[in-house]
């Protein structure tokens, strides 16, 4: 395989994901963070599994049994082995092993779009646009990326499998856009039946070294893979060259790329069969374990979208936005369910057998809820949910934090939080803590403005044990 002038001028715009180096975090920095709740880790890093769409957190994490049945649904509570906390009865896997994870059910923010969720939930800030494809303010990834660029190493500190409706470096620039090895530009366009993306780069995903017309690269393996990897480097010496034209972020991506460490993240094939086998055999099995790949080799952010085929009988969508017109939603969920309570539970015990549970933190969310009542908007009267930023369920799992419990609660319909109400902005507040960013700390946007990491915000307490 080669790489003509074309292909070299294409890579000059890929969302980079923090592959350029540069200042550490102050000292003050740091230790303002430290005072406002957990000591920060210089190893910590997050996996966020993101169900765009909304997930409904009546179907999962919040369900209502004695509520009337425009309510409550067909899933029925189970408990777990943590007295009094219960989840729904279709995750006895993750029912198992709740010890292990927390469930965050008092969320909330006020924008009911879906890139207009994103964005309030990933950056903290409300957008002016409603439907925007990018952010108007750095989301959670990029600021990490930005932040912790002097602690660069031989892996991108910002992965994902693509671009997310509403999110984005903004004023940060590429240098902190995620780095995105198949990434497709109609995840963010608010279209909601795509095919899935995968993070994972295995079997029929392996094409080859490839660049695509928006700077994504795609890190794919062909027989003359390792060789075109190889190449790279000494085509970036070639001063002559059009590789000549590179910045230093472009160079720096190139290095990573052809870097063994980057490139054995990514290589399943050097996992052990029973450890491939206890994720399952689908995309988020495998984007799962490449995911955890990925920290251990040194990424600091891996995000990747929560997206699957439905059968056609149940709906029309590959996102979590189970509205009457798009799908059964209780099907679906029954389609969904199995896969993502093996490919969770697997993650997370995974992260306790190798004690990654001490600095990598898991979560499972998306941008809202879903209605409590029920909706029958489609002809066929089939059931659906809508858009709901009132009230959401977040799993969280390790990173150092207080696990086996339940954080907040709802009321007797799922509407609206009762206890421990808290702006979803809690929630990177305590991302923010334990990579030592100061929240408070100032960036500037591309007119020069400096505006503060995250809106007034604080960790939740119950998480950093300080409650």
């Amino acid at each position: 395989m080669t790489l003509n002038r074309r292909a070299w001028l294409k890579l000059g715009g890929l969302g980079l994901g923090a592959l350029a180096t540069g200042p550490a975090p102050t000292v003050a920095r740091l230790l303002a963070a430290a005072e406002r709740g957990p000591r920060p880790d210089p190893d910590f890093s997050v996996i966020l599994f993101w169900a765009n769409g909304g997930p409904s957190h009546l179907e999962t994490f919040d369900l209502k049994p004695d509520a009337p049945a425009e309510i409550r649904g067909p899933f029925k509570p189970t408990a777990t082995n943590v007295p009094g906390v219960r989840i729904c009865d279709k995750l006895p896997a993750l029912a198992k092993i709740a010890d292990k994870f927390a469930i965050v059910r008092s969320l909330h923010h006020t924008r009911g779009e879906h890139s207009g969720g994103t964005h309030r939930f990933l950056t903290g800030y409300s957008s002016v646009a409603a439907n925007l494809q990018d952010s108007e303010y750095p989301d959670v990834g990029s600021v990490v990326a930005k932040q912790l660029e002097g602690r660069a190493g031989e892996v991108p500190l910002y992965v994902s499998n693509t671009k997310f409706y509403g999110s984005g470096p903004a004023y940060l620039g590429p240098s902190a856009a995620p780095f995105m090895p198949a990434a497709n530009p109609v995840t963010s366009t608010g279209a909601n039946a795509y095919d899935p993306v995968p993070l994972a780069l295995a079997g029929a995903n392996r094409a080859g070294l490839s660049i695509d017309a928006d700077g994504a690269v795609e890190l794919r393996g062909r027989d003359d893979l390792r060789r075109a990897l190889e190449a790279l480097p000494r085509a970036l010496d070639d001063r002559t060259g059009p590789a000549a034209a590179f910045g230093k972020h472009q160079r720096r991506a190139v290095d990573l790329l052809a870097g063994p460490k980057t490139r054995a993240a990514f290589d399943l094939s050097r996992e052990d069969a029973r450890t491939r086998a206890r994720y399952g055999d689908s995309d988020w099995g495998r984007d799962l374990l490449t995911a955890r790949r990925l920290v251990e080799a040194g990424a600091r952010f891996v995000q990747c979208q929560a997206n699957m085929k439905m059968r056609p009988a149940t709906g029309r969508i590959t996102t979590w936005d189970d509205h009457s017109v798009n799908c059964d939603i209780f099907r679906a969920y029954e389609e969904r369910f199995p896969v993502l309570d093996r490919a969770v539970s697997a993650l997370i015990e995974d992260l306790y057998a190798r004690g990654l549970n001490r600095n990598v933190l898991f979560l499972f969310c998306g941008e809202f809820g879903r209605t409590p009542r029920i909706a029958y908007q489609d002809e066929s009267r089939r059931p659906g949910r809508d858009h709901w930023p009132r009230a959401m369920s977040v799993l969280a799992a390790g990173g150092g934090l207080r696990m086996g419990q339940v954080i907040g609660a709802t009321n007797a319909r799922g509407e609206e939080p009762t206890d421990r109400a808290q702006d979803s902005n809690a929630l990177l507040a305590t991302i923010y803590a334990r990579f030592g960013i100061d929240p408070r700390a100032m960036q500037h946007d591309r007119a020069g403005r400096p505006i503060p990491v995250l809106p007034e915000a604080e960790p939740i307490a119950e998480l950093i044990g300080t409650k």
